[in-house]
């Protein structure tokens, strides 16, 4: 038997270890055929970075929020970490059964960890393998967030786990009993069991059992290394390395999410200047190799966990979108056709073959077979993401947010949308007309911008205007941008005069634009359209420095005398304007309107005083929540009105449904699938609320669409609204008329900055 063990242990350790080499290897190559990324920009503060994985890591901050699962994964990681040391036992136990580790061999905190360790990682993983059972893609359909993933995989990783700790325990008994451990002892305190039911077996049939258990631990161990270094697409079994480099290079060093701003359009690791593009500059990604190394690290990383994949909103309304599906099949594509690219092929810019075929001549068939299937189309082209898979992204950043090893899918898919859009012209035809009416009249609707003022008509207090009313900034503290939305689109509109209102009535110095302002080009960014973006952010931002008067410095700090206070309703706008224009030159101090408002309430510049009766749910918007995390203020406003009730829905918050706007879909029809913002209205209509509530225009017009169709067909009654916070709290703050006909003045007193 010790013979037998001693083989058969080392002849797979032997082969496991020279495949595992020739894997590691391979990764190199494979990543190194990824694009360079800008300089600095996956390396900058490396203590940052050290401190984040190890935050993300032994907090694992995102899996716990899965809470069970979370716990469960959390000790499995743990124990694969920390008890190769077993492992070294087990190596020694081949040639002396009752052999034990030098120095920490009967340490007693060692002997407790192990124990300890060892028992919760056996318990994790069997909690684990019944919840994957439980969720059946063949039983839950679409429903199951392990519905696409290689199940078969995933079993084997579970019980190859559950084996190795089973084994443990097994040699730990063992080693109590032949080491005679005849009462309970602290060092086998979870074992002890096991070594009353081995104490009364002899002294050979005590080694022949440790020499066999050894050999099941190390065999296994080393079968699961052969298994994974012979399939280096194996993401369920790759993460447990990939990961921690994955999150070390995340864009964020200090931990955010891969979120807010999408990043400038790079080629060769370099942002593209579209004033003066360079020859060889490559628009977008068309080929798997024009991904980023990081991207080819994020593919390869993905751990088949679905979590991406149950939280977003075209997965969960019928559409062919799932960013898991859509990692995985960019991840084996990109496995399939490495060996065709490490061998010198792919094309030149002018689409001439690299490599000749001499080179290309031991390349496998499959590979090239691989090599010739187009990243982007259908299934009659063979492509590898269909076109109705990348147009069904909202980018509202569910994916990003819950992926617990940081896997970037939104810039991912940006980027194939900017090579359709710039160099194939292949995107949905209603979008084609929000593009023309942007290049033709600066916003998405085509409308005149003079009619971006219309609105000031209706209020009966002054708006002052710049560039009109006032010379510049400088008079006022807050610069109020409107956005397109809420200058041209009736119902955001009703936001805007009511926050404008509550500005007044609070007594905030604030002025708009002129009408000159252009969209931000948030649409047109996130529809791949980024020479558009660029030129409609380069004009604001020249208007904006214009306004605040960026040449008036204070001599002795070398900053503009005036602060660059920006306040906008819309959170794409928001989100364009704070994050986004620091790459074209504008820095600037971006609020949304309901953290103003909610700082003006607890200063007691605004007063709600009004009831306001009924069930209110609030929806949260995307590019304020997930992209921005902002989710405080708006229920702040909503809690400080009298006599509503808030209910939130099951999707709230960092886990919000999108409305189906984000990502340009505003523009688009939706042809596949449930409507999104229906699923949304659905799930709020079954609180039964009185008041919907949101704080972005595109939500407002998307849930307001929904709720009348919904009233139409008789499922919603009649008497829902939907509203913005800014609409509900202005109709509280408001103080009643009295019989007389007159109402109490508002003073007028000057906020302090907001903190």
């Amino acid at each position: 038997m010790q013979l037998a063990a001693i083989i058969v242990s080392l002849v797979l350790t032997v082969v496991g270890v020279a495949l595992l080499a020739r894997a590691v290897g391979q990764f190199v190559r494979y990543f190194k055929l990824g694009q360079p990324v800008p300089a600095g920009s996956r390396t900058d503060n490396p203590y940052a970075r050290s401190v984040t994985l190890v935050r993300e890591f032994l907090g694992h901050t995102r899996m716990n929020r899965w809470g069970i699962v979370g716990i469960a994964h959390w000790f499995v990681a743990v124990g694969f970490l920390t008890l190769p040391p077993t492992l070294a036992q087990a190596f020694g136990q081949l040639f002396q059964a009752d052999w034990t580790l030098p120095v920490i061999g009967g340490f007693l905190p060692f002997e407790m960890y192990i124990e300890f360790i060892g028992a919760m990682t056996i318990l994790g993983i069997a909690v684990l393998i019944v919840i994957r059972l439980l969720s059946l893609p063949s039983r839950a359909g679409r429903k199951s967030r392990f519905a696409g993933s290689k199940a078969g995989q995933a079993y084997f990783v579970e019980y190859v786990i559950l084996t190795i700790g089973l084994a443990i325990y097994v040699l730990r008994g063992l080693e109590g009993a032949i080491h005679h451990v005849e009462h309970y002892e602290a060092a086998y305190f979870a074992s002890y069991p096991l070594v009353l039911a081995f104490e009364n077996l002899d002294t050979t049939t005590l080694q022949n059992l440790v020499y066999f258990t050894a050999m099941i631990k190390i065999g296994t161990s080393f079968v699961w290394m052969i298994v994974v270094s012979l399939n280096t697409n194996m993401g369920v079994a790759w993460h447990r390395f990939l990961a921690f480099p994955n999150i070390w290079f995340k864009r964020n060093a200090t931990g955010e999410t891969a979120l807010g701003a999408l990043q400038p359009m790079t080629s060769g690791g370099k942002a593209i200047d579209f004033t003066d593009p360079g020859e060889d500059d490559v628009f977008g990604v068309s080929q798997v190799e024009q991904f980023s190394w990081k991207g080819l690290l994020d593919f390869s990383t993905c751990t088949e966990c679905g979590r991406c994949q149950s939280q977003c909103p075209a997965w969960n309304t019928g559409k062919p979108l799932s960013p898991k599906l859509l990692i995985m099949s960019l991840r084996d594509h990109a496995h399939a056709k490495a060996p065709y690219l490490l061998a010198g092929g792919g094309k030149t810019v002018e689409g001439e073959e690299k490599a000749s075929e001499e080179a290309l001549k031991d390349v496998p068939a499959s590979a090239l077979a691989e090599a010739e299937r187009p990243l982007i189309g259908t299934v009659e082209e063979n492509g590898v993401i269909d076109p109705d898979v990348l147009w069904s992204c909202t980018t509202c950043g569910a994916c990003v947010e819950q992926c617990p090893v940081d896997i970037e899918h939104v810039d991912h898919i940006v980027d194939m949308r900017r090579y359709q859009v710039m160099i194939e012209s292949a995107f949905p035809s209603e979008a084609g007309t929000m593009l023309k009416n942007l290049e033709k009249k600066g916003n998405p609707w085509g409308l005149a911008k003079k009619q971006r003022l219309e609105w000031l008509k209706e209020v009966d207090f002054e708006v002052p205007v710049v560039g009109k009313d006032i010379e510049d900034l400088s008079e006022v503290e807050y610069l109020y941008w409107v956005g397109c939305a809420g200058a041209l689109e009736d119902r955001a509109k009703k936001t805007t005069k009511a926050f404008a209102e509550l500005l007044h009535m609070a007594g905030v110095k604030f002025a708009i634009m002129g009408g000159d302002e252009k969209c931000t080009g948030d649409s047109a960014r996130r529809l791949g359209n980024e020479p558009l973006f660029q030129e409609l952010g380069m004009e604001n931002v020249a208007a904006l420095n214009m306004a605040f008067g960026e040449d008036d410095e204070d001599p002795a700090t070398k900053k503009p005398k005036s602060a660059k206070k920006i306040v906008a309703t819309c959170p794409h706008c928001l989100n364009t304007l704070g994050n986004e224009y620091p790459q074209l030159g504008g820095d600037y101090e971006v609020i949304h309107h309901t953290q103003l408002l909610q700082h003006l309430v607890d200063e007691g510049k605004l007063v709600p005083v009004t009831p306001v009766e009924g069930i209110i749910t609030y929806h949260d918007p995307c590019y304020l929540g997930r992209h921005n995390k902002i989710y405080t203020p708006p229920r702040e406003i909503i809690a400080s009105v009298p006599g509503i009730r808030n209910e939130e829905m099951h999707r709230h918050k960092e886990r919000g449904f999108c409305c189906g706007a984000g990502g340009a879909r505003m523009w688009m029809e939706e042809r596949i699938g449930k409507r999104i913002n229906n699923e949304r209205v659905d799930e709020a209509l079954s609180l039964n609320p009185d008041i919907v509530s949101t704080a972005c225009p595109f939500c407002l017009v998307m849930l307001t669409d929904s709720v009348n169709g919904r009233k139409n067909e008789g499922t919603a009654k009649e008497s829902i609204q939907v509203v913005d916070v800014a609409q509900l709290l202005l109709e509280s703050v408001k103080t009643p008329v009295t019989p007389e006909g007159s109402a109490d003045a508002e003073s007028e007193v000057e906020p302090e900055p907001v903190k």
